[in-house]
């Protein structure tokens, strides 16, 4: 992550905070990040792993796109792929790619592509306000959904249920690259 996104990043969890009236120690008690990591976080003092943005934008009600696209403020009704924001997670290499326009506000397609032998983890409340399906487009992803494990090869595409702690395992040599789509709207429907 760039230093400039990384301020940005912080200012924008700062931002949403504040314009949900949270205090640090209320965000902490929500996210279960503890109060010392929020504050390195919005102070640009640590590089934020994508487990912890999960559990911060979850319970921001904002999906972990949203807040990269507010960190680089970012409007466009066009997303051309050399433009598209990509984080690397730091602790595991996983990227993520934000194939839709910023302009996009119910409906996101983010491409991942997990490193070999890589487990990322995200909590069930990154889950509460979003439908969400994980279409693989090479490799091989294990998916595990609260206690269902889902094997997922090229071309299988799953359909998340209900909110549950959830972790991205590729158990391959080889990367695993796959879409998410996810639907905000279709929760409050």
């Amino acid at each position: 992550m760039t230093d400039d996104l990384s301020k940005a990043l912080a200012s924008t969890v700062r931002a949403a905070r504040e314009e949900r009236a949270l205090t640090v120690a209320a965000l902490a008690d929500v996210s279960g990040v503890s109060r010392a990591m929020i504050s390195k976080v919005e102070h640009a003092e640590a590089q934020p792993t994508a487990a912890l943005l999960a559990k911060l934008s979850g319970a921001l009600g904002l999906t972990l796109s949203e807040l990269i696209a507010r960190a680089e403020g970012a409007t466009a009704h066009l997303a051309r792929r050399d433009e598209q924001p990509v984080w690397t997670d730091p602790e595991t290499g996983y990227t993520r790619r934000a194939v839709s326009p910023s302009a996009s506000t119910a409906l996101e397609l983010v491409e991942v592509e997990l490193p070999p032998g890589a487990e990322v983890a995200y909590p069930a409340q990154a889950y509460r306000f979003i439908n969400q399906q994980i279409w693989i487009l090479s490799g091989r992803l294990r998916f595990v959904e609260g206690d269902q494990v889902h094997e997922l090869d090229a071309g299988d595409c799953l359909q998340l249920g209900p909110p549950a702690d959830c972790v991205f395992v590729n158990p391959t040599g080889a990367p695993c690259r796959y879409l998410v789509v996810l639907d905000k709207l279709a929760v409050a429907r």
